[in-house]
């Protein structure tokens, strides 16, 4: 296993892992988690000839808090950072939530030398709030209560939030008491003032022209009850952008599928990855 840490030009440390060899694949995690929610899918993808790399975005999980750049330009420039540093190639880019937002920014500021592929798994884009284009958006009410959750008691507010995040308020899931304690463990990791400015990027980014200007074959993968990022607002739009997408939809599964349908998500993973 190797794991580092690169500083981006205003001086942030970014926190990453990067384990096995082969093909690069990289992972961009949801908000306000880290790299650790990708351990499923990279273990799985280490042992069947992957290289993979997972890193903390800014103010998330083990890397620095700062409070400036907590914003999708900011996010996507630390990637493009730790691609150079690392000096990827041909890589194939995977996204959950708002890493999705953090990949299509990425491809759409930084282009796509160095990316082969991309992944968008219960991603955010085209735009989550409510506005005079996106009428069907979810209102700004919302995510002010979002805000006020973090600002206020946010040990509490992300013990709630696990419950729709994974599902385990809809009739007989099975959602174990360990995947809600993981998702509260990896939040409380996340600075305050970040998760706080991240509700932003995440909601009020309009990713429209940047899903225009993906250029690499494109997997969007979606539960059709994601309460978190409802899919007829997200990929059902984001697939009409992305020239020549591919879609998978999961009847009945949630925004944390990488989790609950682990086992499913990574064949379809491997699959993508290996057409």
């Amino acid at each position: 296993m190797r794991s580092n840490t690169i500083t981006t030009q205003d001086g942030t440390q970014i926190y990453y892992k990067d384990w096995g060899d082969g093909p690069v694949v990289t992972f961009s995690h949801g908000w306000p988690l880290n790299a650790d929610a990708w351990d499923g899918q990279m273990h799985f993808l280490a042992r069947n000839g992957f290289r993979v790399i997972a890193h903390d975005r800014r103010g998330h999980g083990r890397s620095s808090q700062p409070s400036t750049g907590n914003h999708m330009d900011g996010y996507a420039d630390d990637l493009a950072a730790l691609f150079e540093a690392l000096d990827l190639k041909a890589v194939t880019m995977v996204g959950h939530s708002t890493g999705g937002g953090e990949v299509v920014r990425y491809i759409a500021r930084h282009g796509s030398r160095r990316v082969a592929k991309a992944v968008l798994i219960g991603a955010v884009p085209p735009q989550m709030v409510r506005s005079p284009g996106n009428p069907e958006g979810l209102p700004m009410e919302v995510f002010d209560q979002i805000r006020a959750g973090v600002a206020g008691d946010r040990s509490q507010f992300y013990k709630d939030l696990a419950i729709p995040f994974y599902g385990a308020n809809r009739p007989g899931a099975k959602v174990s008491q360990g995947m809600l304690d993981q998702f509260w463990l990896w939040s409380m990791q996340c600075g305050q003032t970040n998760a706080y400015d991240c509700v932003k990027a995440f909601s009020e980014t309009d990713f429209t022209e940047d899903l225009k200007k993906v250029d690499v074959p494109t997997l969007l993968m979606h539960g059709e009850d994601d309460q978190i990022v409802p899919i007829a607002n997200a990929a059902h739009k984001a697939a009409r952008l992305v020239r020549g997408a591919r879609t998978l939809y999961y009847p009945g599964a949630p925004h944390g599928l990488t989790a609950t349908l682990q086992d499913q998500v990574n064949a379809d993973l491997l699959g993508f990855l290996r057409s």
